[in-house]
């Protein structure tokens, strides 16, 4: 089983994820996608041995439409969202402004974005399609996530290395998930 496919049985098996995901595809957004610690919790808590944990912290909604770059529309889309699910902190953010934020050069996709996200187990997203089946963005691999390995992605590793240093240690990943294995850089 390729790990994508992992991922996806791993986020079935989360009945909150699962419908969540659902959601969030039904705003037909596009390039929209759930990730960051939505799918990288839920993988680590697997490969902990544990059954879906809750959620923590927001539900990082990405997406990407250069044509919608107003804040004011994630915002309203945060609205719809809260409307449909309201016990969850959504965080919604549409990636064709967000290198503005970041300092980066313009993003070309909601994946080309990820590739600029702080740790490369992070940069992992995933959707739902009417099908039923589900689609994961993984523009860094997924190597480091079913390692269990926290490295900061190329411009975290020295010119932003602070902001991945604060995070971990803000987030104490290790310390929820005893398992994992900072990279030396």
């Amino acid at each position: 089983m390729s790990d994508a496919w992992r991922i996806e049985a791993i986020l079935r098996s989360d009945p909150i994820r699962w419908h969540l995901l659902g959601v969030v595809a039904e705003l037909a957004l596009p390039d929209c996608w759930i990730g960051a610690g939505f799918v990288r919790n839920a993988v680590w808590d697997s490969l902990h041995g544990r059954a879906p944990g809750p959620l923590l912290g927001d539900v990082d909604v990405i997406w990407f439409d250069p044509d919608q770059s107003n804040p004011d529309h994630d915002r309203n889309i945060e609205e719809t969202l809260r409307a449909a699910a309201p016990s969850f902190d959504w965080s919604v953010k549409n990636q064709a402004r967000m290198h503005i934020r970041n300092g980066d050069a313009p993003y070309l996709s909601a994946t080309d974005a990820m590739r600029y996200w702080p740790e490369t187990a992070t940069a992992v997203a995933a959707r739902r399609h009417n099908s039923g089946r589900c689609e994961i963005a993984n523009p860094l691999g997924l190597d480091d996530l079913f390692n269990l390995i926290l490295r900061p992605t190329t411009r975290f590793v020295v010119e932003k290395r602070s902001i991945y240093d604060e995070r971990a240690q803000s987030k104490a990943w290790t310390n929820a998930w005893p398992l994992l294995k900072r990279a030396t850089p």
